[in-house]
């Protein structure tokens, strides 16, 4: 646990001084007082995670986790497990939508296996992804934890080291993920987190994924009931919370926000399960929530009380479910927005404009 137990202890909260600084600038821009609205609370929070007002995010790496889910095994899905092992050489083919959308936003995309179950060596072999895999999957939650402890910790700390890794050349982090059947575990994470286990809750917080007919939910919403009640994940305990009822991807991605947050880099959350991530590096460390940019709204229904757990508002709400760090490819154009206003909008005194109430 060196490698966590260092992560954590490397990150701090934003600055406020460049908070300070970034509002500052902001007022004396050439526009009424805050016209521009939440993007000039974005150029204040990126100010205050990179401790400067030119705001660097040309430079953008999404790392897309991915990993399967023995839960599968309880039918919370319909789609195959081998699924996840496909989509790797779509990804690769950049033949996703992740691919479509990373470029638009002038993106790289870091391929992960960190848990799939399928053979991928000749993609690592190659130097298409990289080799991270801890197990052939978890196991599934409802006969025992999905993973050990060890294995939690391991999942926490290959996210950490892929942003130590990528942060010399990175200014800014994106989430993404693939793996069938992974927002059962997010949903069980969310209801860990806010006590909402009993049935009526999960209820609200359950949902689709990715096309489960709406007959078929009480069949999710059943398996992460037995889940939770078998295993007795503890809501202080983060680590505790991705053994007992996480995912390898979800863990992966945790420790990239933290690995962020340590290295003082923005790190883009994508949808649900990325979120999930973001639950879990908040319970490992509070002030990582500092650097979350959330992307978007998703369509699960649990995913705004995952925001609300987060106290986070995302920047887009596009009625989207996809994963794969979408969500976060869209909202980065809204980062280099951010900069542009920053550093090419004339101030009052640069332009010659002496009537402030523009």
């Amino acid at each position: 646990m060196k490698l966590l137990r260092e992560t954590l202890a490397a990150i701090a909260p934003q600055s406020q001084e460049y908070r300070d600084k970034a509002a500052a600038h902001i007022d004396d821009l050439t526009m009424p007082r805050r016209a521009l609205g939440r993007l000039l609370e974005l150029a204040e929070d990126l100010a205050g995670m990179t401790r400067s007002l030119q705001l660097p995010v040309a430079r953008k790496n999404i790392v897309l986790f991915a990993g399967d889910h023995g839960v599968v095994a309880q039918g919370v899905t319909l789609q195959p497990q081998e699924v996840t092992r496909q989509m790797i050489y779509n990804f690769i083919a950049g033949g996703a939508g992740i691919n479509a959308l990373a470029a638009n936003a002038r993106a790289a995309v870091t391929v992960v296996d960190i848990g799939v179950a399928g053979d991928l060596s000749d993609l690592a072999a190659a130097g298409k992804i990289v080799n991270a895999k801890i197990a052939p999957g978890t196991a599934d939650f409802c006969c025992g934890p999905a993973m050990t402890r060890d294995q939690a910790v391991q999942a926490l700390e290959t996210g950490m080291a892929i942003a130590a890794e990528l942060a010399p050349e990175t200014d800014v982090f994106g989430t993404g993920e693939m793996g069938i059947g992974n927002t059962t575990p997010s949903s069980a994470i969310i209801a860990v987190l806010t006590g909402m286990t009993d049935s009526t809750d999960l209820s609200a917080l359950v949902d689709r994924g990715a096309g489960l007919p709406s007959s078929q939910l009480p069949v999710k919403i059943a398996a992460i009931r037995r889940g939770i009640e078998l295993n007795h994940p503890d809501p202080a305990d983060g680590i505790d919370v991705l053994a007992k009822v996480g995912g390898f991807e979800i863990g992966g991605i945790a420790g990239l926000i933290l690995g962020a947050a340590a290295q003082r880099r923005p790190v883009v959350v994508d949808g649900f399960i990325s979120t999930a991530g973001a639950l879990i590096a908040k319970a490992l460390c509070p002030a990582a929530v500092d650097y979350m940019i959330c992307a978007h709204g998703s369509m699960e229904r649990g995913h705004r009380f995952m925001l609300e757990y987060l106290g986070k508002k995302p920047l887009l709400d596009l009625n989207m479910r996809l994963g794969e760090g979408t969500g976060a490819a869209l909202a980065m154009n809204l980062l280099d927005a951010a900069a542009a206003v920053m550093t090419r909008m004339a101030t009052f005194g640069s332009a010659g404009v002496t009537d402030r109430g523009l």
